[in-house]
């Protein structure tokens, strides 16, 4: 395993500045219309709520754009349930986001069609497909409504679009280490630039409840394979609160971002202080922050969007509600 780890900082360092960023899924709801990924919280949602009414206020999702923007956060993607939102609903949400970004972002809401994904080109760089795993029987079994064949098709469409691909892949469902070749076979086939390797968070109602999350040198396997693999992938490696400890070795392992940390939640506090550390300590340059608040005139940041007066009084407020929220929270322990 060290000479594994040894050989792929190596050769991230050969293709990769010595820094790490932060990157946030802003999610725009809490169900979904299928509902029934066997990892996933959604599926443990109370099932007399239509999934429609889990949508989170537009004022909170651009809030937190906003948020994102400021800290010096990378968009990890826009994302939500699928079936939860309308066409419409995302390419309205699109361009007022990318107005708050001041560029294209990555899309993950379930597999598109092509002709969504010309509608949404002016907005986006790139797609991301909610793959989890690539092991066929494993798939089935974990994700029993979402095959992969649709996004398969929908990577080859966005390829044909010029835009970029990403996929997500989780650690400790099951797969083996003989997955592997399937993970690099896909990742061949559909010109996967980004991938993102999160660890199965056991969740309560799930099948999966009672798992036990992978270890750190598990989650560092896939990481540094991949990176030994393809060199100029870029691979982000998901956290979470109590996970901060194995950062070092992710990073080493070849990961070149982070995500999954709730760090509207935790900011500023004794675990944000502790993912910094880690990250300098391995020898990595922290871009942005997760403890410090800027000083921001954030009303003005808000008058410039192309939004009503209505929502951009909405929006304030709920940044209001953040920032207080995460003033409260700094330098608390844990």
């Amino acid at each position: 395993m060290d000479s594994l780890i040894e050989q792929a900082h190596r050769v991230y360092l050969e293709h990769f500045p010595s820094t790490v960023t932060f990157e946030r899924a802003v999610f725009f709801s809490w169900g979904c219309t299928i509902g029934d990924c066997a990892f996933c919280y959604m599926s443990n949602q109370p099932k007399d709520k239509p999934p429609r009414e889990t949508k989170r206020s537009t004022a909170s999702i651009l809030a937190e754009f906003i948020l994102a923007k400021q800290l010096g956060w990378d968009i990890g993607f826009f994302t939500g349930g699928i079936g939860v939102l309308t066409p419409l609903e995302i390419g309205t949400m699109l361009r007022l986001i990318t107005e708050i970004t001041g560029e294209k972002i990555w899309l993950s809401v379930g597999p598109l069609p092509r002709i969504l994904l010309e509608k949404y080109l002016p907005y986006i760089k790139g797609i991301v497909g909610s793959t989890e795993t690539i092991n066929p029987l494993l798939h089935k079994k974990v994700c029993p409504s979402k095959p992969l064949a649709p996004y398969e098709r929908m990577f080859e469409a966005a390829s044909e679009l010029g835009l970029a691909r990403a996929m997500t892949f989780i650690v400790g469902m099951g797969e083996t280490h003989e997955d592997f070749e399937l993970l690099k076979a896909f990742i061949s086939k559909y010109g996967i630039s980004k991938i993102h390797v999160y660890g199965l968070i056991p969740t309560k109602g799930t099948i999966f409840e009672h798992t036990p999350p992978p270890t750190a040198e598990e989650q560092a396997w896939w990481i540094a394979q991949l990176r030994i693999a393809f060199p100029n992938l870029d691979i982000q490696c998901g956290i979470w609160d109590d996970r901060a400890d194995r950062i070092g070795l992710l990073l080493k392992a070849g990961a070149n971002s982070l995500s999954k940390f709730q760090a509207l939640k935790y900011f500023g506090t004794s675990i944000a202080h502790d993912i910094e550390n880690e990250a300098r300590n391995a020898g990595r340059g922290f871009k942005g922050t997760l403890t410090q608040l800027p000083e921001t005139d954030w009303d003005a940041l808000v008058q410039r969007l192309s939004a009503d007066e209505r929502l951009q009084l909405e929006i304030g407020q709920k940044l209001g509600i953040y920032l207080k929220s995460m003033k409260r929270a700094q330098n608390k322990k844990f």
